[in-house]
């Protein structure tokens, strides 16, 4: 339990933080699970709109501290290679 005023103002920070990040990553996933529902459909063009959209998603979880630059850009390129083989088939 926090016991300085210092310490009691930074777990009431943290609640805060924690309810912010947990949105953000929340608002991540969903546009992720979007591309992945384009490409399980097999529409290319839906597919697409949905990685274009998804991308900055990913980058502003990156600059945010909620996603590290390496899964973001891990992510990215996978689906995007999963885009573009359903675009080319």
């Amino acid at each position: 339990m926090a016991n300085t005023l210092q310490s009691k103002k930074r777990a009431r920070q943290t609640l805060r933080r924690t309810d912010v990040n947990k949105a953000r990553r929340s608002r991540i996933r969903t546009y992720l699970r979007k591309v992945e529902e384009a490409i399980a459909s097999g529409n290319a063009d839906a597919a697409r709109d949905a990685l274009k959209a998804a991308q900055p998603e990913l980058m502003r979880g990156v600059t945010k501290g909620v996603v590290h630059k390496n899964t973001a850009a891990r992510k990215i390129s996978r689906l995007s290679a999963r885009v573009k083989a359903l675009s080319a088939a």
